[in-house]
């Protein structure tokens, strides 16, 4: 079983091996000692001499082969962890097992929990008040436990025995040491230290995604990197999940991804202080860490303080990741929803004539609303995950009501475009400053409406903000809007590129027509896109406000052409219309319309889905959106067709396909464990072998090979 398979078919597969054992036992004699092939090497040690009553420690000191690992009490999303069945002299006594700090150990998306060098479990003994001194007490033990690469796994059992000398009061001290003392206090060291007091926990958000948030007592002088908490409760949270951390006088305070089982009266776990971040592999070394273990209850937890961040320079990464959001955003500038707007400008641009002043004020007015627009979504955006919610780039796009606002954008652009009317500026912000003020309005439309898809260099820079740090994210999102308004930008800054611009004339007008074309379009992809959010009689409804709106704008513009002032009046009729909206649309959200049945006749993804289909061979996951344009342009190319099914159907490769039109957790968090904000997202998972993750633009002939190759 590969560590990554989720944990359902891990606890059979330990079922299954006891019951194994049980009839090899059956089929023994009863002195018979079972030796299988040891990837995990184990055996017991007693620490030294004790007396009658004395507690001392007994280690289970495990050790794997190279590549291979063992795993922690909990041991995360996939495994088991040991299990241990002791035969134990009468009056004697066990503690509770104390494991050192593990590994995380992350593939494919799962996180595991593991060992992947020498360890050793502590066990306190207490020996029976009653034992004799002078004698040898034995203790065995059987233990069953799963021994793993990142391609296979091994359960594996072993009997275990060792003798502890009962002492007198009367002996040397050297009586009470052993050769195996130094190893004793080596492993205590790897013990993580109790911290002596009571954490508080508490949920935040609602749903499966919601949060779990615990206020932890640590000195605001001590010294914390990287940490990371590991629950030794099962099932409380999202192992892959990131983990936020801050600070607020001598608390640390923790935010978890929860899952939607509910907390116990208590919980206990472990905090990594310092060590490195996260692993994708299993090269851990064996030296200690800091790490220190407690107990939370319920309790307050205060909210802000200040976030655990990386060093204050900016790092290579980052750059490299600036770099890529800029890149993005300049490729946005041509989707059919940005081009026309970006043409505008442009015309106006090129109306302007030299004047470079005004030039110069609309082009930093327009990179103004750009950067604004993806600043505000990308700081909503990080602050409804830090609420609770599971959310990714382009969460605007999954809400009716945005869609619904959009929709009227929409259509008013495109009979601005076909000239239907006019954008009166008043009179209060006539000249420049109204000139700037439209700039910056047309800036945030061109950013609100071109940021829904991630596109190559996007999406890396995307993902990457969602586990950064603040600052760090924002830098990012900055960066996406300024690339965005390069263009235009440019244009506006160097008058060399202006005096390339066509000189007015006709043709403006004409262009002005045929850019309407487009934005038409995208009013009708909105329309539909409104059906599959909110179901039909949400979408006819928007299109009887979209033809009231194209009433009143043609009204406006005939009282335009007459010279009449109406503003006033359609201001008003205007705030009547958005009322009705708010008050009738919301009552016609049903449930989203059917979508049209699929050439590859994908399982829609979850989790369980997605497993069950990886066991039986090839698996194929894409993740796609209804409003992501470069999502349906690979589902046309390259997924969607005959060739693509007929290698599939040649290879048994299984096809699951996430929808995330509509907001959807499962889907959110695994577009995050692979390091995604948003869609799309392909992955090829080969029979037996770990997820590949795919270039977002497919060609015809991607899926097709990789299923020629598959077997």
């Amino acid at each position: 079983m590969p560590p990554s398979t989720p944990r359902l078919y891990a606890r059979p597969v330990a079922a299954m091996w006891q019951v194994l054992m049980a009839l090899m036992a059956l089929a023994c004699p009863a002195t018979a000692q079972i030796t299988p092939t040891h990837h995990l090497a184990a055996r017991l040690l007693a620490e030294r001499a004790a007396l009658p009553g004395e507690t001392i420690a007994l280690a289970i000191d495990m050790t794997p082969e190279p590549g291979w690992h063992g795993y922690w009490q909990n041991p995360g999303d996939a495994g088991f962890g040991m299990r241990l069945a002791w035969s134990l002299p009468q009056g004697a006594k066990l503690a509770a097992p104390q494991y050192p700090m593990p590994d995380t150990l992350l593939i494919s998306g799962l996180m595991n929990h593991v060992f992947a060098h020498e360890y050793a479990v502590l066990v306190p003994f207490t020996l029976p008040a009653h034992a004799q001194p002078g004698t040898r007490l034995a203790v065995s033990l059987v233990a069953d436990y799963l021994v793993c690469t990142q391609s296979i796994c091994v359960p594996e059992q072993a009997h275990l025995a060792t003798t502890i000398t009962v002492g007198t009061p009367t002996a040397p001290s050297s009586a009470f040491t052993s050769a195996f003392t130094s190893a004793f206090t080596t492993w205590r060291a790897r013990l993580p230290a109790p911290l002596g007091g009571l954490a508080h926990m508490a949920l935040a958000g609602s749903g499966p995604a919601r949060q779990l948030r615990l206020a932890i007592p640590f000195p605001a002088t001590a010294h914390i990197d990287h940490p990371h908490l590991f629950l030794i409760e099962d099932g409380l949270i999202q192992y892959a999940a990131p983990q936020g951390f801050a600070r607020r006088a001598d608390t640390l305070i923790a935010t978890l991804s929860a899952t939607g089982k509910p907390l116990p009266a208590s919980l206990h776990a472990v905090l990594r202080l310092n060590d490195a971040p996260e692993r994708s592999g299993a090269g851990a070394t064996a030296a200690g860490v800091a790490g220190v273990t407690f107990a939370a209850v319920a309790g307050p937890v205060p909210a802000g303080g200040v976030p655990l961040a990386g060093e204050a320079a900016p790092s290579p990464a980052l750059i490299w990741l600036v770099l890529a959001a800029l890149a993005g955003g300049l490729l946005l500038n041509v989707m059919p929803c940005v081009f026309p707007i970006l043409s505008l400008k442009a015309l106006a641009l090129a109306r302007a004539g030299e004047n470079a002043a005004d030039a110069r004020a609309e082009g930093l007015a327009y990179t103004a609303g750009t950067v604004s627009a993806c600043a505000g979504l990308g700081g909503a955006l990080l602050a409804l995950r830090a609420g609770g919610e599971a959310v990714g780039w382009a969460f605007q796009l999954q809400q009716p009501g945005v869609v619904a606002a959009l929709l009227m954008l929409a259509i008013a652009i495109t009979a601005n475009l076909a000239g239907l009317y006019e954008l009166a500026v008043p009179g209060f912000v006539g000249g420049r400053a109204g000139v700037t003020r439209s700039a910056f309005a047309t800036g945030l439309l061109a950013a609100f409406a071109g940021t829904p898809c991630t596109g190559p260099f996007m999406a890396g820079a995307m993902g990457a903000a969602l586990l950064l740090p603040v600052g760090a994210a924002m830098v990012l999102f900055v960066a996406l809007g300024l690339g965005l308004a390069l263009p235009f930008l440019a244009l506006a800054l160097v008058p060399a590129l202006r005096a390339r611009l066509p000189r007015p004339g006709r043709w403006m007008t004409t262009l002005r027509r045929a850019l309407a074309v487009p934005m038409a379009l995208t009013a009708g992809a909105l329309v539909w896109l409104a059906g599959r959010l909110g179901g039909l009689h949400f979408a006819g409804a928007l299109t009887v406000f979209a033809i009231v709106l194209v009433a009143l704008l043609a009204m406006l513009g005939a009282r335009q052409r007459q010279g009449l002032g109406a503003a006033g009046r359609f201001a008003g009729l205007l705030g009547l219309g958005v009322l009705a909206g708010v008050v009738i649309l919301p009552q016609t959200i049903a449930a989203p319309q059917a979508a049209a049945p699929e050439l590859l006749a994908a399982e829609n993804y979850s989790p369980a889905a997605l497993a069950a289909a990886r066991a039986k061979g090839a698996t194929f996951a894409y993740f796609t959106a209804d409003w992501c344009l470069s999502c349906k342009v690979n589902e046309a190319v390259a997924i969607e067709t005959p060739a693509t099914k007929a290698a599939f159907a040649a290879a048994h490769v299984t096809v699951i396909k996430g929808d995330w039109t509509r907001h959807d957790d499962a889907i959110t968090a695994y577009l995050g464990a692979h390091g995604a904000a948003g869609v799309p997202l392909y992955v090829w998972y080969p029979k037996g072998g770990e997820g590949q993750v795919l270039a977002q633009v497919l060609t015809p002939d991607t899926l097709a090979s990789l299923a020629a190759h598959s077997g």
